[in-house]
């Protein structure tokens, strides 16, 4: 290939999908709506009465402040320090006063214009420097305005989530989760039904972000929807999976473990879909895994479950968490893994349900540091405290 083929092929693989439109759009709309984005907390006030120089300094000011409150600390200095670089290189570069060419033809054609002279290739610079602020401009708005989108959109996923414990009838039954991101794809629920049975939840998404967070609040609807009609738990399960199946994206899937709790004896039935098996920790300090079930929720669309049985007695403790929990690394790369989980289940386990998530979550954060953490962070703890639960109150 020759080289004006090959510089024919860069510059068409460059500009591909470039119109004059979007070109125009940049500088038209993009610019001012970015403008605006940053100019909205001003006070028009501040601006009054003031002669145009003046109202030109005051509101480049203004913007600026605007602009560079919204970078973190760290960045905002960054900032600051590549404008001073720039401003300290055009003042080396500036050679007095007489005419400063300004080019009209690449080049071929300047035209002198009377005032500070620089040297050549100083308008290129600076020209350089104010297209590239434009574009960074451009790039902040556009992520600070997703991130606001964000932030609602994590306030709904969390107002989705069950938002108090439950205790009574000798249990008690606490969740936590928190995304790696600003939403994501880890759910719990817990589901009345009637008034002696819990249906209990917990669930992960494949993937993090905003299509984890959607398929999240799909599964949720989906199983508040079909909670009332009181299914077995295998036929519940398959269910889930056909609709996940039909519904999301094929290479995205959720693992998820559904508990039915009897709260008039302490009868605890289960499917695990795929989950990291929940630890039950016995009064005695033996731990049992809860694997029993099949595979992840929307992976096959006939894709059968089964079930399984036992009893929590009084000073039973149940930890069901998702991965993340699990896998978060330290500075060494040391991932929590399964027997810190437990270690810590042993040592906390006499603490109230709702304690004791929030310590699991504080000896995960202890175990990371000032890691970012990887993946998103689930714990629900089911807790039996009597040997005998009282009865409900019957209604009046």
């Amino acid at each position: 290939m020759s080289h004006s083929d090959r510089a024919r092929q860069f510059w068409s693989t460059y500009t591909k999908d470039l119109t004059a439109d979007d070109f125009q759009r940049l500088f038209t709309r993009d610019a001012r709506d970015a403008y605006d984005y940053f100019a909205r907390g001003f006070d028009p006030a501040t601006l009054h009465g003031l002669p145009w120089h003046r109202r030109l300094f005051v509101q480049s000011r203004l913007f600026f402040i605007a602009f560079t409150s919204r970078l973190s600390p760290a960045r905002r200095a960054l900032f600051g320090v590549a404008m001073l670089c720039a401003l300290f290189g055009m003042a080396e570069l500036f050679s007095g006063f007489g005419l400063t060419n300004i080019p009209l033809i690449p080049f071929v054609l300047n035209l002198g214009i009377p005032g500070p002279a620089w040297s050549d290739g100083t308008f290129w610079l600076f020209g350089g420097f104010v297209l590239v602020n434009l574009l960074v401009l451009l790039e902040v708005a556009d992520r600070l305005s997703l991130k606001h989108d964000l932030d609602i959109a994590r306030e709904i996923q969390l107002a989705m989530l069950p938002n108090d414990r439950f205790t009574g009838r000798g249990i008690e039954i606490a969740g936590r989760t928190r995304p790696a991101n600003t939403v994501g794809g880890d759910l719990y629920d817990i589901v009345r039904l009637g008034d002696d049975r819990l249906l209990v939840v917990l669930g992960d998404v494949s993937g993090k972000g905003s299509p984890a967070a959607l398929l999240m609040a799909l599964l949720l609807a989906m199983l508040r929807t079909l909670a009332p009609d009181d299914l077995p738990l295998p036929t519940l399960t398959a269910r889930l999976n056909r609709l996940v199946y039909d519904q999301a994206p094929g290479a995205r899937f959720i693992t998820c473990f559904f508990s039915i709790i009897d709260l008039r004896d302490g009868q605890f039935t289960y499917v695990n879909a795929g989950q990291t098996p929940p630890l039950l920790r016995r009064q005695n300090g033996v731990v049992e895994k809860l694997s029993t079930g099949g595979i992840a929720l929307g992976m096959f669309d006939q894709s059968a479950y089964e079930q399984s049985q036992t009893r929590l007695e009084a000073g039973d403790l149940l930890v069901a968490y998702s991965d993340g929990i699990t896998e978060a690394e330290n500075r060494a790369g040391q991932p929590f893994d399964e027997d810190g989980l437990e270690r810590a289940i042993h040592t906390y386990g006499s603490s109230p349900a709702p304690d004791l998530a929030r310590t699991l979550f504080t000896v995960v954060e202890q175990h990371v540091g000032d890691m970012k953490m990887m993946d998103d962070l689930t714990i629900v703890v089911v807790k039996r405290t009597d040997a005998v639960p009282p009865p409900l109150p019957h209604a009046r």
